[in-house]
């Protein structure tokens, strides 16, 4: 059975902690900054991308623990640059570089064992 708040609370689960078992989802988020420091943090556990401007981007939570995943779909009509926290590394990327989300895609991020790495699974 898929994971879902209303099946997590009919299964007699308060509210409040099957929202902390679902996750929380932003939707019609706009891209901004144009490097690390300046782009948007990504809010939610699923993120939603709704205006991406060029060179626009957003940067993963701080603190991960390894297996949290993030979910990140740009429906903007540029490429969405999503960057690690500061040292941090995505896929096989160089330290604080950005991974690059095109128009119309979705990728789940992963953070690896040590919480400074992400696995990126981008969609077709």
């Amino acid at each position: 059975m898929a994971k879902s708040l209303k099946n997590i609370m009919g299964a007699g689960v308060a509210p409040l902690m099957a929202q902390m078992i679902n996750g929380t989802a932003t939707d019609s988020l706009v891209a901004t900054g144009n490097n690390q420091a300046t782009a948007l943090l990504l809010p939610s556990d699923v993120n939603v991308f709704t205006t991406v401007a060029a060179s626009t981007g957003a940067i993963l939570p701080n603190n991960p623990a390894p297996g949290d995943e993030i979910v990140v779909a740009n429906l903007g009509a540029n490429a969405l640059s999503v960057y690690p926290q500061t040292g941090g590394a995505i896929q096989t990327g160089a330290a604080n570089a950005a991974f690059s989300i095109g128009a119309a895609k979705s990728c789940k991020f992963i953070c690896r064992v040590g919480s400074l790495s992400w696995i990126a699974l981008l969609s077709a």
